[in-house]
């Protein structure tokens, strides 16, 4: 990766982008140090430009951020890097550094969620009482909740409507990952379609 650490005196802008949800978490920068050190660590490190030292993010709270990928802007001065976070990012408790009222890329999260009941069973998980039921069962389900939500948005209250638009979109996730598909593959197809 060839990165131009001369535009800003031997640093450059790296945003932290939640690799699984995508909601952007800090900005830092890096020098070729730090730069280096993320590499060969697979941990985040910054330059602190308060403190003219070497940072890795989660030193002093133990919440790592976990390099997953790393990319370069078409300049070649700022980078992005998708990580896994141990805890929060924000020095203030929050996941995020920037003030979003609410993780908008949850339903991400949440279809991580399913897969990893799939792959590590919980006892008493809902998602693995309906897998144990089989695929007939869960498309079932995602067939009685799009029959609920239309009854909550034709007769019920807004509330009623969240709740079961809610219900129907979590099953939706049960239906895609017991057919080993995944909203990546929706979101490709609904792209495409847009076209």
């Amino acid at each position: 990766m060839n990165i131009d650490f001369n535009k800003l005196n031997g640093l450059v802008p790296v945003i932290i982008q939640d690799g699984q949800t995508l909601e952007v978490l800090m900005l830092g920068f890096m020098n070729q140090e730090a730069y280096d050190k993320t590499v060969n660590e697979n941990i985040v490190t910054f330059f602190s430009r308060s403190k003219q030292r070497l940072w890795t993010k989660g030193e002093t709270s133990g919440n790592f951020l976990h390099v997953q990928s790393i990319d370069i802007d078409c300049d070649n001065d700022t980078l992005l890097i998708k990580v896994k976070a141990d805890g929060p990012t924000c020095h203030t408790g929050s996941r995020s550094c920037f003030n979003t009222a609410y993780n908008q890329n949850f339903i991400l999260q949440l279809e991580g969620i399913v897969a990893d009941r799939y792959i590590n069973p919980k006892e008493g998980s809902y998602v693995n009482k309906l897998r144990g039921k089989g695929l007939n069962k869960i498309a079932q389900k995602v067939g009685e909740e799009a029959v609920e939500t239309v009854i909550a948005a034709l007769n019920q209250t807004e509330e009623d409507l969240i709740n079961e638009a809610s219900d129907l979109v979590f099953h939706l996730l049960v239906l895609l990952r017991e057919k080993g598909l995944s909203l990546e593959t929706i979101a490709k197809n609904l792209e495409e379609r847009h076209k």
